[in-house]
């Protein structure tokens, strides 16, 4: 669920943020953003975090993938195999190849 950006922040002192904390973590957890002065100087901004979503919806997918290119896969079997040697080997092969074992021992 994302929250909407706010157009404006609300003006707060430090002394304000000290005294309703609380009153404004609350602000913030609905989306509200706050711009801290101190002695009249603006220092910084309170916003609130923007929240990742854990999954995307059927539909949602459906959109974003309309737009993509459609994948051709024969190509990318070709490509796989141009690039990816996927043959299973022996790791000890390599071993015996330097002489780290004896031919008895095989």
């Amino acid at each position: 669920m994302s929250m909407p950006e706010p157009s404006s922040a609300s003006e707060i002192s430090q002394r304000d943020l000290r005294n309703r904390s609380a009153e404004i973590m609350d602000a913030l957890e609905r989306g509200e953003r706050f711009a801290v002065t101190r002695n009249g100087h603006h220092i910084g901004d309170l916003v609130p975090i923007r929240r990742r979503r854990r999954a995307v919806s059927r539909a949602e997918f459906a959109a974003m993938s309309r737009g993509m290119p459609r994948l051709d896969d024969r190509k990318f079997r070709a490509d796989m195999d141009r690039h990816v040697n996927d043959d299973l080997y022996d790791p000890y092969d390599r071993a015996y190849g330097r002489g780290e074992f004896s031919e008895e021992q095989r």
